[in-house]
C-alpha cells in the first residue's frame, strides 16, 4: 500500500476536508484539474501551456459527457476519430501532442502517490485508468510532420516578399492614407527576421540594447550581431539566449536598420521605450503584428498562402547552408541544441546540389574535367 505523500497536486491537499459537496463529482473533477495545474506550475511550466492542457481535458469531458475516472479507451478513441473526420482534419503532429498531454494527465491521476485513485474509489466506486498506449496513439516515424506547404522560400520569393512590403509603404503614401510609417516598420521587421533567422518571439522581444558590435566585423557597425534574449524555452526553463552574428551575405540589413533607427523609429515618438519595434501608441508591437505583416506582404506578392512567418527562418538556415557555412556554425546561429533539428529546417535547392555534384566530379575526375573544358 502506498502511503499518503504531500506532493503538490495531491488529492488531500486540493480537496477541502470535511466538506459535503452538493455535486461531489463536479467538485472532485475541478479539484483534480486544480491539482494537475499546481503540479505543473511547480515545475515552472508556462501559464499558457498549463491552460492549454486543462482546456484539452475539459474538451474530452465535454465530448464524452464523462468524468476522467469514467473514461475508457472507446471514448478517447472516438474523440480523436471525430477530430479526424472534421471538414479540416486535425494534423498528425497536433494529434500526437494532444495524446501526449492526455497521457500525462492520466499518469498524474493514476499515480497512487497523489491519492486520486483512492479518492475516486471511495466516492464513486470507479477509478481513473491509463487508456492511451502504443496501440492507440500516433507513432512517430518521421523527423518532420509539419504542413507540406511550410518550406524555405527561394531567393526570388524572398525578394518578391520584400519588394511587396516596400511597395506597400509607397502605395499608402500615394493614397494619402494613414499607416505608411507602420508599413515601413513592418518591411524592416520582416527583413530583420530573415537576415538573422529569428523566431517570431525573438524578433518581438528585441530591444535597442540587443544591437551589438562585432569586433571581428567592424564594417557592420552596431549591427554586427544581435543578442537574442527570448529564444525558445524548454521544459519550464527560462528563454534561451544566444548571439547571432551578421554574415556578409546579409550585410544589406545594415542600411535597413540604420534608416529605421535614424528616420523611422523616431517618428513614433517612443520616448524611453527600449523596444526596437514600436507602435503608434508608443508600445512594443505584438507577436500577432509580426504574423500580420508577413501575411500582408505574402499576399501582395502573390506567394503560396501556405507560407508563414516561420518560413523566413527556414529560408535563413537553408541559405546559410547554401553559402557553404559549416554545419556547426549554422546550428549555433539558429540556436538549435541538436544538428538534426537544423537539418529538418534545411531544404537546399537543386542548383546548390548540382554545384556540390560538379565540385565532387572535378575533384574525383580532374583530368576528364579539364579535357571537357
Amino acid at each position: 500500500m502506498v502511503s499518503r505523500v504531500d506532493l503538490s497536486g495531491a488529492a488531500h491537499l486540493t480537496l477541502a476536508a470535511g466538506v459535503v459537496h452538493l455535486d461531489p463529482a463536479a467538485a472532485v473533477y475541478q479539484a483534480m484539474l486544480d491539482g494537475w495545474a499546481r503540479q505543473q506550475r511547480v515545475r515552472f511550466l508556462k501559464v499558457a501551456t498549463v491552460e492549454r492542457r486543462l482546456a484539452l481535458v475539459r474538451r474530452l469531458v465535454d465530448f464524452s459527457n464523462l468524468y476522467p475516472w469514467q473514461w475508457s479507451t472507446s471514448e478517447v478513441e472516438a474523440f480523436f476519430d471525430a477530430m479526424r473526420c472534421r471538414e479540416r482534419p486535425i494534423a498528425v503532429s497536433t494529434a500526437r501532442a494532444y495524446q501526449v498531454e492526455l497521457r500525462m494527465f492520466l499518469e498524474f491521476v493514476t499515480d497512487a502517490r497523489y491519492g486520486w485513485v483512492q479518492e475516486c474509489a471511495q466516492r464513486f466506486g470507479e477509478v481513473p485508468q491509463q487508456v492511451l498506449d502504443e496501440s492507440n496513439t500516433v507513432v512517430h516515424v518521421g523527423d518532420y510532420e509539419g504542413r507540406p506547404g511550410r518550406r524555405p522560400l527561394s531567393y526570388d520569393e524572398v525578394q518578391a516578399l520584400f519588394d511587396a512590403a516596400d511597395a506597400r509603404v509607397e502605395t499608402i503614401r500615394i493614397r494619402g492614407r494613414k499607416g505608411s510609417l507602420a508599413a515601413l516598420r513592418d518591411a524592416a521587421m520582416l527583413k530583420t527576421v530573415y537576415a538573422f533567422g529569428l523566431r517570431r518571439r525573438e524578433a518581438w522581444g528585441l530591444d535597442l540594447t540587443d544591437l551589438r558590435h562585432n569586433p571581428k566585423a567592424r564594417q557592420f557597425g552596431e549591427f554586427g550581431a544581435l543578442f537574442v534574449r527570448w529564444g525558445k524555452a524548454s521544459r519550464g526553463s527560462p528563454p534561451k539566449r544566444r548571439t547571432v552574428l551578421l554574415v556578409p551575405q546579409m550585410d544589406w540589413i545594415v542600411e535597413i536598420l540604420t534608416q529605421w533607427l535614424q528616420e523611422g523609429r523616431p517618428l513614433f515618438h517612443p520616448g524611453k521605450h527600449p523596444a526596437l519595434w514600436v507602435t503608434e501608441r508608443r508600445g512594443r508591437i505584438s507577436t500577432r503584428a509580426l504574423n500580420e505583416a508577413f501575411i500582408q506582404a505574402r499576399d501582395d506578392a502573390g506567394l503560396d498562402p501556405e507560407l508563414d512567418l516561420h518560413c523566413l527562418r527556414h529560408s535563413y538556415i537553408t541559405h546559410l547552408v547554401e553559402f557553404d557555412y559549416p554545419e556547426r556554425f549554422v546550428q549555433e546561429q539558429a540556436g538549435h541544441d541538436y544538428a538534426s533539428t537544423t537539418a529538418i529546417y534545411t531544404g537546399v535547392s537543386d542548383e546548390y546540389r548540382n554545384r556540390l555534384l560538379q565540385r565532387a566530379l572535378r575533384q574525383r575526375h580532374a583530368d576528364l574535367w579539364e579535357d571537357e573544358q
